[in-house]
């Protein structure tokens, strides 16, 4: 009675041995042996499946500067600057400016703001000349001048 259940054993082994288990078919088999061939050649894959590539540079093809996060005198409209010194630099005349939040600045003869420029910087203002109004060109531009009262000095 041993010797016929061991030998019926050792024929279900066998059997077993030569046909693939009845939950995997013949190409999931041939499917994880082309996977692991590749890992071999190529290294790791990833395949997404409609998910986002962990991977990816999320920045690529875009600026990293973008137009909210810097902020400089050329985004800055002539009505929200605040005049709070003027300093020389190199034998020049700078004005030294704030924002409407209050970050500060250097401006010189010739920079552009958002609706003009800086006409002229003098000991004790500043002549700034409005091109634009509300992004649209005005037909005679204004000059609009902040000054330092002597007592500010």
């Amino acid at each position: 009675m041993k010797k016929k259940v061991i030998l019926l054993l050792a024929i279900g082994l066998l059997f077993l041995g030569i046909h693939p288990l009845p939950s995997q078919t013949q190409d999931q088999v041939s499917g994880q042996e082309v996977e692991a061939q590749m890992i071999q050649t190529r290294g790791p894959t990833y395949n997404p499946a409609d998910r986002r590539d962990p991977f990816r540079n999320l920045l690529v093809g875009q600026e990293a500067r973008e137009k909210g996060l810097v902020r400089g005198i050329q985004q800055i409209p002539v009505d929200d600057i605040v005049l709070i010194g003027i300093a020389k630099s190199k034998g020049k005349l700078e004005a030294i400016i704030n924002d409407s939040q209050g970050y500060p600045y250097f401006i010189k003869t010739g920079d552009n703001l958002e609706d003009g420029f800086v006409l002229s910087v003098d000991d004790n203002r500043v002549v700034f000349r409005k091109t634009k109004e509300r992004g649209i060109p005005l037909m005679k531009p204004k000059d609009i001048v902040k000054e330092i009262k002597l007592e500010e000095r």
